[in-house]
């Protein structure tokens, strides 16, 4: 008989314990931990899996990775050029974000793969229905005939109905409803999830057949299940962004095959998703008249530059306490700055209330933001508007001065291919980091003080 092993696991993040805990000492929740039983059988076939030999590096044969092409441009530059053969994909969002879009119009809009659909919270007939909206966008037919639906949930059929038909793609929507016949927790359970991703990679790796893999998120915003899940996938995907928004943004949380400093952007619309080429579109100023606590900022994401729309509003305080908020922004980076313009350039902020918003609802982490969101905060306080065509694109320090950021060259050449006129950069930066030829004006400041005077005149 195969040994049986009891535990206890957190239902929130995956700890394990050898006996019950009121409170988990890993995330801190409380009343999480449930006795599970893990078992140590082999496959379901009863056979043992062969040793592996090792091999010096330099016997390894060295080439190029293989990829396979999805017709989607935004979707193959976050995975770092295309989908690897035998990789594990995991895709996290929130509910209703696009996730079983996007793992659905992967097969529609690629006729060259013969692809596994494996559905667990779905039935035959609303895939078909999706489907159909889906490839009416593309070619106005109904859906291709290399994709397969199976609407299963339990690990042995799903492996088993691969391994007869073997596909080109494999696509589990989701793995937290997938669940082992040798297993005794419910599906979505810790044990379950760790066990049947685990199989699927083996799967993978010895088939070289990909694998999508479509996970829940907690309350959080982390995906749910152990985080070995994340350890165990290959690539991990995760959208972003409000499900109020049109567009959805699709960042790299982790690459094996490729940068993680890279997001794509994607517009939900009634045919699905479709690919934003140039993301500055939906992120410059949307209005004809001039309006104050607005300030364009030339930021980098990964490799990607483009220009974001930055507004501020500074009001008086009317509950003598000043309140401090920000959307898309780091709100103890905004405090900072609040700081560095209050004590090094004079300007008395203390008693007012400040709301910043970045425009798509986008996140932004990149300091190139910072002289962008000091001049908006600015504007704002003085009722003074900034001309639409000028942008920003440099660090504030704490002690006032304007700092100079990475990859200039490039933020420069993009403002100048959107038209703008003036870009504010750093004092400090080499004269190397300015493109030549460039119609755009590149003024540069060394601090907050001269730059209050060269826009608003103060």
């Amino acid at each position: 008989m195969s040994k049986i092993k009891k535990a206890w696991f957190c239902q929130n993040c995956g700890a394990e314990s050898a006996k019950w805990l009121g409170r988990c000492p890993s995330c801190g929740e409380w009343n999480t931990f449930a006795e599970e039983i893990i078992s140590t059988a082999r496959d379901s076939t009863g056979e043992a899996t062969a040793a592996s030999k090792a091999v010096l590096i330099r016997e390894i044969p060295a080439r190029l990775q293989d990829r396979i092409f999805l017709n989607n441009r935004e979707l193959e530059r976050i995975l770092g050029g295309g989908l690897v053969p035998g990789s594990v994909v995991l895709i996290g969002g929130e509910p209703g974000i696009g996730k079983s879009t996007l793992s659905l119009q992967i097969p529609l809009h690629s006729p060259h793969l013969r692809t596994l659909y494996v559905s667990g919270e779905e039935s035959a007939r609303q895939i078909k229905m999706r489907a159909e909206r889906l490839a009416s966008s593309q070619t106005g037919d109904s859906p291709q005939d290399n994709c397969l639906v199976l609407c299963e949930t339990m690990l042995e059929n799903i492996l088993d109905q691969a391994r007869e038909i073997q596909p080109s793609l494999l696509i589990i929507d989701s793995i937290q409803t997938v669940y082992s016949q040798r297993l005794d927790p419910s599906p979505g359970s810790v044990t379950q999830v760790r066990e049947c991703a685990a199989r699927l990679l083996k799967y993978a790796k010895e088939t070289h057949i990909p694998v999508i893999l479509v996970g829940h998120i907690t309350k959080e915003g982390s995906i749910a299940g152990p985080k070995v899940l994340e350890h165990i996938v290959d690539v991990v995907l995760q959208f972003e962004g409000d499900n109020t928004h049109a567009y959805r943004i699709l960042r790299s949380i982790k690459n094996r095959y490729g940068s993680t400093a890279e997001l794509a952007l994607f517009e939900m619309t009634q045919k699905g998703l479709r690919e934003v080429e140039n993301p500055s579109e939906m992120l410059i100023p949307m209005h004809d008249e001039n309006l104050s606590g607005i300030a364009v900022a030339a930021m980098l994401d990964g490799t990607r530059p483009f220009l974001i729309e930055t507004q501020a509003l500074v009001s008086t305080a009317a509950y003598g306490t000043p309140q401090r908020s920000a959307t898309g922004f780091d709100t103890r980076r905004m405090n900072m700055l609040l700081a560095v313009l209050e004590k090094r350039a004079g300007f008395h902020l203390s008693a007012k209330d400040v709301f910043l918003n970045m425009a798509g609802g986008l996140r932004v982490a990149d300091p190139a933001v910072d002289l962008a969101v000091a001049s908006a905060v600015l504007s704002s306080a003085f009722d003074l508007a900034i001309p639409a065509r000028w942008c920003f694109a440099a660090e504030v320090g704490l002690s006032g001065e304007i700092r100079p950021v990475p990859h200039l060259e490039r933020r420069i050449a993009e403002a100048d291919r959107l038209g703008f006129e003036k870009i504010f950069v750093s004092g400090y930066n080499a004269a190397a980091h300015i493109p030549k030829g460039t119609r755009i004006q590149v003024e540069k400041v060394t601090g907050m003080g001269p730059l209050s005077r060269k826009i608003f005149k103060i």
